[in-house]
């Protein structure tokens, strides 16, 4: 049977240029970079040139990124070190409704904690305006939190005009920039932005490792105390391994950002052709002029994503429905009700996401088991219908 995986969203397939580079890590240069011997030396100058490579994907300076586990725990950092250190200044923070959970799950325990936060509304191609923002800021608020790229219908969004607003009332600002690093062009300085967080398995690197960027200046409390690793920020023994393979990965993104976008877009865009072209009552979700190059968020009218998936799934087809970090839960997506999209499209709908190794051949495999999958599921459901099922 044919596989075809379409869930680059959800995380990606280590390169194998990224892997050669991380393999000594693991074996002969098993040091550990903390150390004042020898054999920890190379682990060291390791770090430093991951470091380098991942700043220079973002337009960042080499001391400006801290590493971590992963994107959740540079967004819990992001959120809960402003919290802590402004606290004497304020207690409000501003989001949108439609964050990955990493971020939405966070302020709701700030909120229990007597932080206030607001929950930006935004438009049917789910972007925020930044007015919106503006009318929003207090002079309670001390952060701003909006993710650059939304990681189920692709949207991007303004981020630095976002920036601009959070800067104008003297309010820090930063992005979940997981689904934009490696698929948009990024430059945080240009940006405006004093936060970004990010992740080395959106990028074709290995999973269990992540950075956030922190502009020159802006302090925020550690998130986790212990040793003096990353520079006193973040305790805990660095993961060599991984974060060479991150800082392999982004050097690799860095390069090949333009030639990835052509092909995404192109495939993607032939992805949601075919399929329009083969089936009606298909509805493209998000932006299309602001879109994540290799999304694809479409809602089939009249039968099930679940049913979809698994159908697809048994002829080896990996795509997924609703946010793919929740995708076992039955509750209606809240990014797709944020953008006004009706509950019983939503149940609907899915997520597909191309990639570097996405074939046009792939996507015709896909089109063609799709179609019969649809037709079947939807001939099913009005049989049901009839009958009073």
């Amino acid at each position: 049977m044919r596989q075809v995986y379409l869930d680059y969203s959800a995380t990606t397939p280590v390169k194998k240029e990224v892997l050669d580079e991380m393999l000594p890590y693991f074996t002969e240069n098993f040091g550990n970079p903390s150390s004042l011997y020898s054999i920890a030396a190379e682990p060291k100058e390791a770090l430093a040139k991951a470091r380098h490579q991942v700043a220079q994907l973002i337009g960042a300076q080499d001391k400006e990124i801290t590493f971590t586990s992963c994107g959740t725990e540079a967004d819990n950092w992001a959120v809960m070190g402003t919290a802590d250190a402004l606290k004497n200044k304020g207690n409000h923070i501003i989001t949108t409704k439609i964050e990955h959970h990493a971020l939405l799950h966070t302020c709701e325990f700030l909120e229990k904690r007597g932080y206030e936060v607001t929950y930006l509304d935004v438009d049917s191609e789910g972007r925020v305006d930044p007015a919106d923002l503006e009318a929003a800021i207090t002079d309670k608020t001390i952060l701003v939190s909006i993710m650059f790229v939304n990681n189920e219908v692709g949207t991007i969004e303004p981020i630095k005009e976002l920036a601009a607003v959070a800067k104008k009332h003297g309010v820090l600002f930063h992005t979940d920039a997981v689904q934009a690093v490696g698929n948009v062009a990024i430059d945080v300085k240009e940006l405006g932005v004093d936060m970004l967080s990010m992740s080395a398995h959106k990028i074709y690197g290995p999973k269990g490792v992540g950075a956030l960027y922190t502009h020159k200046g802006v302090r925020i409390s550690n998130y986790l105390h212990g040793g003096a690793q990353e520079s006193k920020k973040r305790a805990g023994t660095e993961n060599t391994a991984g974060i060479v393979g991150f800082g392999k990965a982004a050097e690799l993104a860095r390069t090949g950002l333009e030639e990835h976008i052509r092909h995404s877009s192109q495939m993607r865009d032939y992805l949601i052709e075919e399929i329009q072209k083969n089936l009606e009552n298909v509805y493209v979700n998000g932006s299309m002029e602001h879109r994540h190059p290799g999304n694809a968020n479409l809602t089939f009218e009249y039968i099930e994503g679940e049913a979809m998936l698994l159908y697809l799934d048994m002829n080896g087809i990996a795509v997924s429905t609703g946010s793919a970090c929740s995708s076992a839960s039955l509750t209606p997506s809240h990014v797709l009700s944020a953008l006004g999209i009706p509950v019983e499209r939503i149940h609907g709908t899915l997520r597909m996401t191309v990639g570097d190794m996405t074939t046009k051949e792939d996507i015709d495999y896909v089109v063609s088991t799709l179609t019969k999958v649809v037709n079947k599921l939807r001939e099913i459901s009005s049989v049901s219908s009839k009958k009073g099922w």
